[in-house]
């Protein structure tokens, strides 16, 4: 436990923030998940489901929750399922 004034102000001012990054990502994954199952399900809603997940993802990383480049990397593999499943 910190003894210093600044310290626990510090570490109160990061647990806020960790609960309030651990929703954004928990939604995140969440959309992540429900789209790859729809496109390798070839599902009707798969532009939907596609469409919210990139959107949450982009979200995550204007907020600072993730990395630009991580959030890239996510969009992008997850076209890539969704076109290959669209091609087979």
């Amino acid at each position: 436990m910190a003894n210093i004034a600044s310290q626990k102000k510090r570490n109160r001012q990061n647990e806020k923030r960790r609960v309030r990054n651990k929703t954004v990502r928990s939604e995140m994954k969440t959309r992540v998940k429900a789209a790859g199952v729809a496109a390798e399900a070839g599902a009707d809603d798969k532009a939907e489901k596609m469409s919210a997940a990139q959107k949450r993802v982009d979200k995550a990383a204007r907020k600072g929750v993730i990395h630009k480049n991580a959030a890239a990397r996510k969009v992008s593999r997850l076209m890539k399922k969704a076109n290959a499943a669209a091609a087979s």
